[in-house]
Parts: C-alpha cells; sequence; structure tokens
C-alpha cells in the first residue's frame, strides 16, 4: 500500500483508477476499483506498492494474492469518471481486448473508514497533471520495482559494512595464532 507521510502527503495527489467492466457489485450501487499513486508524481518513485489499498487474500486455490481494489458508489466513480474527462485509456487483457478503463485524475486520499487503505474524497476530484497513455500501466509497474530494488539496495549496502566486518573478526579469531 502506498506510504504518504508529512503534512500534505495526502492532498493533491495525481491518481490513477483502474475499473474493470466486471467490477459492479451484484446490487448495482458500488463498483470496485484499483486506485494507485501516478508514478509521476513526486509521491511516486520511492514507492514500492503505488495502490491505495492492498491487502493479502487467499483465493479459492489456497494460493495468496493482493486484493488492490476498494469499493466506490456509483456516484463516487462518475465523480473520478468526470475529473478524468478525456484522460482515459482502455484496460486491455493479454489478449487486447477491452476488459475496462484507466481514468487519470488528481484528489485527496484519506484513511479508509472501513478496512484498510486509502480511498479518495471524491468531493476533491479534478483533471490529472499527467496523460494517461498505453505505457502509463507498464510504468507504474516499472516504477514500483525499480523502488524494490532500491530499497533491497540500500539494505544490503547497510548490512554489507557489518557482515564484512563481523566475518573478518570471525576470520581473525580462526586463524592460527603465529608465535
Amino acid at each position: 500500500m502506498a506510504l504518504l507521510k508529512g503534512k500534505g502527503a495526502m492532498t493533491g495527489v495525481n491518481l490513477i483508477a483502474k475499473v474493470y467492466d466486471n467490477g459492479a457489485t451484484k446490487d448495482g450501487k458500488s463498483h470496485y476499483a484499483d486506485i494507485q499513486v501516478d508514478a509521476r508524481d513526486s509521491r511516486g518513485p520511492e514507492q514500492s506498492n503505488l495502490h491505495l489499498k492492498s491487502e493479502r487474500v487467499k483465493g479459492p486455490d489456497g494460493k495468496e494474492r493482493f486484493a488492490n481494489t476498494a469499493p466506490y458508489s456509483v456516484g463516487q466513480l462518475e465523480e473520478i469518471v468526470k475529473a478524468a474527462g478525456p484522460n482515459t485509456e482502455p484496460l486491455l487483457n493479454k489478449d487486447g481486448e477491452k476488459v475496462g478503463t484507466v481514468y487519470g485524475f488528481k484528489g485527496n486520499v484519506m484513511p479508509a473508514s472501513r478496512g484498510t487503505g486509502l480511498v479518495v474524497n471524491t468531493k476533491s476530484v479534478e483533471a490529472s497533471d499527467f496523460k494517461v497513455d498505453a505505457k502509463t500501466l507498464d510504468n507504474q509497474f516499472a516504477s514500483m520495482k525499480a523502488a524494490k530494488e532500491a530499497q533491497a539496495a540500500a539494505k544490503q549496502s547497510q548490512a554489507g559494512p557489518e557482515q564484512t566486518a563481523q566475518a573478518e573478526q570471525v576470520a581473525e579469531a580462526e586463524a592460527p595464532a603465529v608465535g
């Protein structure tokens, strides 16, 4: 889940909403959307998970997955669509068939009142600073991957000198004494 800390970190965030055509609830009152911080937003590059919501769930096959969608009322989704305006891109499956829409917009986020994660305050949405295109989702994944690798490298470099020093001490202790 995206971590937005500090004063003003949750206001005016450039966001991307992945809305699948089949994401409506059975009663038709809500629609699930995967909303992410846009990797091009100043708060995006260091995030290893750009999703506003990300929960571990067990699938019917017993495998653990992440659920990244949160329900938004039909009215809230309409506000997001209106704010995005023409800033949309078709969401395609692996066969190239349209299964939803990607919307680019900007808004304030807040902690979810029910469940976990963050949600968009749809009363604050407006046009995004960035244009959504066919490469947007690929860029999102690339940004998260780069952030994960940078975090792993930072951990390794922090652990590196200590482990090297410990290994040298062990080697010295195990070396036969000359004398």
